[in-house]
């Protein structure tokens, strides 16, 4: 199929996906407001093969060090899969299926499969990397960019209890260190192993939570327009310190949730 935008509808909530561009989330309206900042790299992307950023761009697979681009110098930052087209597999009124082939500069052969569900008050976003051929290491994650203010409202506020924050070092990667949670603004990973639940509150519009099974969000809200609210896999680096490995028996899912409601 061909790689034009699709639009997704339910209710009054309308999702638009670009797979040419990356396989984002183009835009989400409801009500006709537009929550996600507009522009051809915002939106909402999927960070895969890995989130956030790795180290110098290197990482280690058994004896294997392997070099990504420097694309965020001095490191690789949040994948590859958003700077390709994908595959629309298949499409409906409120859901669609998009798939991404995995290639160089990332060393492994392996599938991306994302699937977008939308309902009148939800959009539920599950991907997985799936290979047949060698394991690797990998990390799954969404990068989405809610416009800090809706029509000219109040600004956002975000609320969300995290069981720890990873200490950011001078280079922007976490530590190792665990520290209590401090107050923002953020552009650091959180802990939170019940799994990932932030409320952000555009006061009087809407409420919308963010929820994920997995452990780890980064919270990023230091641009004026945008704020970010990221579920992943585990944490920035992750490819060297917690990687999750996909092998031909078990690939690496995960999904996010996001519900909203009127005020």
């Amino acid at each position: 199929m061909s790689q034009e935008d699709i639009t997704l509808t339910a209710g009054d909530a309308e999702v638009t996906l670009q797979p040419g561009n990356g396989g984002r989330v183009g835009g989400l309206r409801v009500g006709g407001v537009q929550l996600l900042r507009q522009g051809e790299r915002f939106g909402c992307f999927p960070m895969v093969p890995w989130c956030g950023r790795t180290r110098d761009g290197r990482f280690r697979d058994g004896a294997d060090v392997h070099q990504l681009p420097l694309n965020s110098p001095p490191h690789a930052i949040h994948g590859t899969a958003r700077d390709g087209a994908w595959t629309v597999a298949r499409s409906s009124a409120d859901e669609a299926v998009l798939t991404y082939d995995l290639v160089e500069p990332w060393p492994y052969a392996g599938r991306v499969t994302q699937i977008a569900a939308l309902t009148p008050d939800a959009l539920t976003l599950t991907m997985s990397v799936e290979t047949y051929d060698s394991s690797f290491p990998a990390q799954i994650g969404w990068h989405p960019w809610f416009n800090r203010t809706l029509d000219g409202g109040e600004p956002v506020r975000l609320d969300f209890t995290a069981a720890w924050q990873e200490e950011r070092g001078d280079d922007h990667l976490p530590t190792g260190n665990r520290v209590e949670p401090k107050p923002g603004p953020w552009d650091d990973c959180f802990g939170m192993p019940g799994g990932v639940d932030v409320t952000l509150t555009w006061p009087g519009q809407l409420e919308l939570k963010v929820a994920s099974r997995e452990e780890w969000v980064v919270v990023y809200d230091e641009q004026e327009a945008a704020v970010c609210v990221e579920p992943q896999t585990g944490p920035p680096n992750g490819l060297n310190t917690l990687p999750c490995l996909v092998t031909p028996l078990e690939p690496l899912e995960a999904s996010t949730t996001w519900s909203w409601r009127r005020l």
